[in-house]
């Protein structure tokens, strides 16, 4: 089934599985996949071993690169009406990071320049939203062994979690679906990503939706 929307995005804290998602989704509906280079950051592993020094370099480096790439992603898609484009990432995630990693007054300023260059990009069609908690968070990130990561605190999970449920209650306009992703392996069960898919699919009006995954989906050993 084709999809209804032509630019979704998927987004979620660290070791959601957004990434596994978008990729799938991607492939299945043949449409352009729009992936963040987080790895291409160089000030990301001297980050996590000394948040306040580096914080304000991280969050403009992830800022520039996540408004270039989606910049050039979105506007080559204009002319091409049947693609369907699929990120990781929303644009605003640069200014939730920044209010949990920075300082005050480098808040104020990040944000000035956040402000000047958000209006030029569109918004999706669609967002999905994987919320997974941060007991799960914690066991998917030592999983996938990124040096970088290991040092990551639970408590930051926290604050990035809380930040994007603000976000979320407080963006009425866009079409928002939060997905539970706490117990499920839709990445290597095929039926449970099938089930994702269909409730991807359906026709959402503005607002935030809640969709409960069925029965018979594989639920993840504690």
């Amino acid at each position: 089934m084709p999809s209804p929307y032509k630019y979704i995005t998927v987004e979620g804290n660290i070791g959601s599985g957004k990434t596994s998602l978008a990729t799938m989704l991607a492939a299945d509906y043949n449409g352009t996949l729009v992936l963040e280079q987080f790895a291409d950051n160089p000030f990301l592993p001297l980050f996590y071993e000394n948040q306040q020094r580096y914080a304000f370099a991280l969050e403009l480096f992830f800022m520039a690169e996540r408004f270039q790439q989606l910049k050039e992603s979105t506007s080559s898609q204009q002319s091409l009406f049947n693609t369907v484009t699929v990120s990781d990432y929303l644009f605003i995630k640069s200014l939730l990071f920044a209010r949990v990693t920075l300082k005050e007054e480098e808040y104020k300023l990040y944000q000035r320049l956040f402000n000047i260059i958000y209006s030029n990009l569109p918004e999706p069609d669609l967002l999905v939203y994987l919320h997974c908690n941060v007991d799960r968070l914690m066991k998917n990130i030592a999983k996938r062994g990124r040096d970088y990561e290991q040092k990551i605190p639970a408590d930051y999970l926290t604050q990035i979690q809380d930040t994007y449920f603000n976000y979320l209650k407080s963006s009425p306009q866009l079409r928002i679906v939060v997905i539970d992703v706490s117990e499920i392996d839709f990445v290597n069960d095929v039926d449970t990503y099938k089930r994702i898919k269909e409730i991807i699919e359906r026709d959402y009006k503005a607002g935030i939706h809640y969709p409960t995954l069925s029965s018979d989906v594989t639920v993840l050993s504690r």
